[in-house]
């Protein structure tokens, strides 16, 4: 995988996880697939928090200048799928992570190590 494209998703999960996206994970599926290089899983708490997710991430791939093929489930917010080409990012509400669990689908794909969260990289979870 290029180096570009790990950049852009570790700034596509950085975008999901500034809005409260939990246990976000990227996958190198590339190896795996001929259809993607990485996906992004992020959970939301809420289909309205989902939207909210996929709006940040829809934002953050048009800054870093990403055509975005199509985007899935928004209306619904259970599981939306916003298609980057080489970065797919699938963001679910709890029970539909749980339900089509991809993180185990693809157990095989190697880990992308994610940045540590701002807020937690700042301190600002000290007490």
């Amino acid at each position: 995988m290029n180096p570009e494209t790990r950049d852009r998703a570790r700034r596509l999960a950085e975008a999901a996880r500034d809005r409260k996206g939990e246990d976000v994970v990227a996958l190198a599926v590339g190896p795996l697939t001929s259809f993607a290089d990485v996906f992004v899983l992020a959970t939301a708490a809420s289909d309205r928090q989902g939207r909210a997710i996929a709006d940040a991430v829809r934002e953050a791939a048009g800054q870093l200048g990403m055509t975005l093929l199509g985007t899935e489930g928004y209306e619904d917010g259970r599981w939306i799928l916003i298609d980057g080409g080489d970065v797919i990012v699938h963001i679910f509400v709890r029970e539909a992570r749980e339900h089509y669990d991809l993180d185990r689908l693809w157990g095989d794909a190697e880990r992308i190590e994610l940045p540590e969260p701002a807020a937690a990289a700042s301190g600002a979870n000290r007490t």
